[in-house]
């Protein structure tokens, strides 16, 4: 369960990646007790997250295919640097990884201001993805490429996806995603990254 401090917590920590931040020494003074703790604990785990991410970028960098490595340990760590971003987006660029592009397109979809180009993972999924990864994108997508995605699971001739499909698109003719759905009042499943 995700607590109020807890929340917070995790926005300073982002907070922190995203800017340059003051000496560790500035930071505690003139703070309370429970600030100080609360302080202390963020810079341990923006120095983990920065360790992790150092990790990230030499796999990244230096094993081919392992773009979905790197996404598992940066969400056991609970994020990563904007090197660490990019230098996933990449390694799945170069390895031309539907698979990884599907879960970092849906990862950049909730979280704001990722240096990466979600369009350009998308595009490589509703080109290379599977019947699952795209049905999962046309309902977790914010505004999903509809008759890409429509042209393709028809293509495939695949019985079950096509009625999927289609139930889902009667449902919710403009194809808005679910979070959207979800917002104005209506209840939909969000589809897991991954059923494998």
């Amino acid at each position: 369960m995700t607590t109020a401090n807890q929340l917070a917590e995790d926005q300073l920590l982002q907070d922190q990646l995203l800017q340059d931040q003051l000496p560790q020494d500035q930071l505690l003074e003139d703070q309370s007790p429970q600030d100080q703790l609360l302080e202390k604990k963020l810079i341990e785990k923006k120095q983990n997250i920065q360790q992790q991410a150092e990790k990230i970028i030499a796999i990244a960098d230096n094993e081919d295919n392992s773009a979905l490595k790197c996404i598992h340990l940066l969400s056991v760590a609970g994020g990563a640097t904007s090197e660490a971003f990019k230098a996933i987006e990449q390694r799945i660029v170069a390895d031309q990884d539907n698979y990884g592009a599907y879960h970092l397109a849906l990862i950049a979809q909730s979280t704001p201001d990722l240096p990466i180009d979600a369009r350009q993972l998308i595009d490589m999924v509703v080109a290379k993805g599977d019947n699952q990864q795209l049905l999962s994108l046309l309902k977790n997508l914010p505004l999903p490429p509809v008759d890409a995605i429509k042209q393709r699971i028809i293509a495939s001739e695949d019985g079950a996806a096509l009625a999927e499909m289609t139930a889902y698109l009667q449902a919710n003719p403009d194809g808005y995603g679910s979070n959207i759905m979800l917002g104005s009042g209506q209840k939909d499943r969000i589809v897991p990254l991954s059923e494998r």
